[in-house]
């Protein structure tokens, strides 16, 4: 039975429903993750929650410790990763309060967030086609449609740098890629949960137009929303965990299998120890 790990976005600070609850407090050799991850069970199934911006929304998209905040995951022995996210549409079928299961990423972020666990000694290149588990993605999807949620399967989420909005041309100018939504946070996990071998998926929650639609995007309109898709996020996630449970049969639980490019008997020591969690058994 898979660990299924939940990681909070703009609003979530929190999950109802999780039995046994304690928190936990992770040191990884990445820094501190954004907060204490709370473990417990929801439906029988273990899991473990993470508000990725801190409780009290502390942490900017750009401070995140992304890195640490998926090897907590993978010390815990999560298996799949649920990511709630708020973001904006470049299109009018996707309305506030809908959501979207996104299926690629496109990155606009300028490079200062970490998002790999090599180097210093160790090559891997990850194949990253399709960034998104498609079990998982489907999972989600039927369950969201069970509920009669405005669920669509599939779309491009444009990673931007923020923390400011876009501008008017930088919305143009997405929406005419045919982008479908953006927001700021969720290409590095997805990149990182890949490396850890683990599921991804993100169920991202329109908030808003961007400001394409003619209208200015301001933190008032989007916590309206984000607080309305709060409770929504609440009962997704409790009828989503029972179907994530089963054992994978996906490639994401062998995504290092032929990645690992460096020479094992020159990979440092210390990277070793390091890295040990993630490529241990592929370099013993």
């Amino acid at each position: 039975m898979a660990k299924i790990g939940i990681i909070g976005g703009s609003g979530l600070y929190s999950i109802d429903g999780i039995k046994g609850v304690k928190e936990v407090k992770m040191d990884t050799p990445f820094g501190e993750p954004s907060d204490r991850y709370v473990v417990g069970e929801i439906e029988g199934v273990e899991v473990a929650f993470l508000p990725r911006h801190g409780r009290g929304h502390r942490i900017l998209p750009t401070e995140i410790n992304y890195r640490a905040n998926i090897y907590g995951m993978k010390k815990l022995g999560v298996e799949r990763i649920i990511s709630i996210s708020a973001v904006g549409s470049f299109k009018q079928e996707l309305k506030p309060l809908d959501i979207v299961l996104p299926d690629q990423f496109v990155d606009r972020t300028n490079q200062s967030r970490k998002t790999t666990f090599f180097g210093d000694g160790v090559t891997a290149h990850i194949s990253f086609a399709d960034p998104v588990c498609g079990s998982l993605r489907e999972m989600i999807y039927a369950a969201g449609k069970e509920m009669g949620l405005n669920v669509h399967d599939k779309g491009t989420y444009l990673n931007m740098e923020g923390p400011a909005f876009s501008t008017k041309a930088e919305s143009r100018l997405y929406k005419s890629w045919g982008m479908d939504i953006i927001g700021m946070t969720n290409m590095p996990e997805a990149r990182l949960a890949r490396e850890a071998e683990m599921c991804f998926a993100t169920i991202a929650f329109v908030t808003d137009y961007d400001c394409w639609h003619g209208e200015i995007v301001t933190i008032d309109i989007v916590i309206q929303n984000l607080m309305k898709n709060v409770e929504t996020a609440k009962r997704l996630i409790k009828n989503i965990v029972p179907r994530a449970a089963k054992k994978r049969d996906c490639s994401c639980k062998d995504a290092l299998k032929c990645a690992i490019i460096t020479d094992k008997k020159l990979i440092p020591k210390r990277a070793k120890k390091k890295l040990g969690l993630i490529i241990g058994k592929y370099i013993t």
